[in-house]
């Protein structure tokens, strides 16, 4: 059963909405509280404006509050109370009313509340007289008017009169009108925040599905390229430059690995039943003459098939091993005594002996000491056969690696031909002439196995003639 929101496009989609949504959320709520602040704020500066006209009339001045003219508009509410709390004068909303500073602020408490001095006078006496106060209180309260509480911004301006009474001016501004665009705007919002989301969701799904429209077309392939087998096919690579088209050549680049890798194996299973296949059937002819014909049994070309077979299984052993990754073993070989001990166990059998020549100390390197025995034998074995008069092993050192050098006056290798040699079951036409020329493994066993120990084996020119295979191993700290 397929999950809800299996699909990269459906994750992107609901990521981007939910993230847009909640920056919406946030840009909203700041909006709404700003608007609010900046239209309590506009509505006490209204009310403010009206509080300092009858506080400055000269009416208030005189005081002849009862003949002061206040506003009739039930949106304005003005009243006027002395220091002792006493109301003097009052509006027709307000008349009868306690004083305006005994009401209960708003519920919501509207913008901040307290006095603004614009001269940043914490002085609280009173104006002198005939002049009205700079300083100015303004609070959000709550007023019953006919049967209904509204909220109003209140400002509260202080006066004298001239013959020195104190008196304060209450004027009030509503905010209904406030209130009612804080409400459209914030439904505006709530009956745009839907369509934008899907806006939002529906151009994330299409952008990523014609973003991720190369990756269907990857995986499409690499399904069919599964199904068929065929190795030699590749995924289509877009023109774009992203992290797709890098993904498509880097898949074209494995599969190509991959082909080369199974070429060789196919190469290589194929050559390795081509050599079994004739020792073991020249094994099968002799034991079937010397069935029938026991005097006519010879030991030792029935030996030296049996030799050649047992060292064509360990060959390919070896390869498997490596192929599939086998770590050396992470011993400290002396090359230097290990050549010397590699040439004096072959001498009897060889027809050159060679010349082992060291220079120096700390030629030690960290690995496997058989496998690198392996290699020692298979580069003389090599210089064995193309030898004419001398060979010759040097080891030597540099700071950083060891260096074995193997290196016999024969007719050399062709520069077109110094790397084919090391390739499986690989024989130049001198070698093929030769019948102890050997399946065409050691070559290949000796670079893979210095390879594995992190070196190179490499071929080039000896200074008297003939070839000369090096071999560099990084070189074992010292402790």
């Amino acid at each position: 059963m397929r999950r809800p929101f299996a699909s990269v496009r459906a994750r992107a989609a609901l990521a981007a909405t939910a993230v847009v949504s909640l920056a919406l959320v946030a840009a909203g709520v700041l909006v709404v509280a700003v608007l609010r602040h900046n239209l309590t704020e506009r509505a006490g500066l209204e009310a403010e404006v009206t509080a300092r006209t009858v506080a400055g009339s000269q009416a208030a001045l005189d005081g002849r509050f009862g003949a002061l003219d206040l506003p009739d508009d039930e949106d304005r509410p003005v009243q006027v109370v002395d220091a002792a709390g006493t109301v003097l004068a009052a509006g027709d909303d307000l008349r009868g009313r306690r004083a305006v500073a005994d009401f209960a602020p708003a519920p919501d408490g509207g913008a901040p509340s307290g006095r603004t001095d614009d001269d940043d006078d914490d002085d609280d006496s009173p104006p002198a007289r005939g002049r009205v106060g700079t300083d100015v209180d303004r609070e959000t309260l709550a007023v019953r008017v006919d049967d209904e509480t509204r909220e109003y911004r209140f400002a509260a301006v202080h006066g004298t009169t001239y013959a020195g009474r104190t008196y304060t001016v209450y004027a009030g501004a509503s905010l209904a009108d406030e209130q009612a665009t804080l409400d459209q705007v914030t439904r505006a919002m709530l009956v745009g925040l839907p369509f934008l989301l899907s806006v939002v969701a529906g151009v994330t799904w299409l952008v990523t599905r014609r973003a991720l429209r190369p990756v269907e077309g990857i995986r499409a392939e690499m399904a069919e390229i599964t199904g068929s087998g065929d190795l030699a096919r590749r995924v289509p690579e877009p023109d774009s430059r992203d992290e797709i088209a890098r993904l498509a050549r880097t898949t074209n680049e494995t599969l190509a690995a991959l082909e080369r890798s199974v070429e060789r194996q196919h190469r290589f299973v194929a050559d390795a039943s081509h050599e079994l296949r004739s020792p073991i059937a020249s094994l099968r002819t002799q034991l079937e003459v010397a069935e029938q014909h026991p005097g006519l049994l010879d030991v030792p070309d029935l030996l030296h098939d049996v030799v050649r077979l047992q060292d064509l299984a360990a060959g390919l052993l070896l390869l498997a091993r490596l192929d599939a990754g086998e770590r050396p073993a992470d011993g400290l070989v002396d090359l230097g005594a290990l050549a010397r001990e590699e040439v004096a166990r072959r001498g009897p059998a060889d027809r050159i002996t060679p010349a082992v020549t060291t220079a120096g100390t700390g030629l030690e390197v960290r690995g496997s000491r058989n496998q690198l025995a392996r290699v020692l034998g298979n580069l003389l074995d090599n210089a064995q056969r193309h030898a004419a008069t001398a060979i010759t092993v040097t080891v030597s050192a540099t700071p950083d690696a060891v260096t074995l050098t193997v290196a016999d006056d024969g007719h050399g290798v062709a520069p077109a031909d110094r790397e084919r040699v090391f390739e499986r079951f690989v024989r130049l036409d001198e070698a093929r002439s030769r019948d102890e020329g050997g399946a065409g493994l050691g070559l290949a066993i000796a670079r893979d196995v210095v390879q594995h120990h992190g070196g190179t084996l490499t071929l080039a020119d000896a200074e008297g003639g003939g070839a000369a295979f090096r071999i560099d191993l990084p070189r074992a700290p010292r402790r």
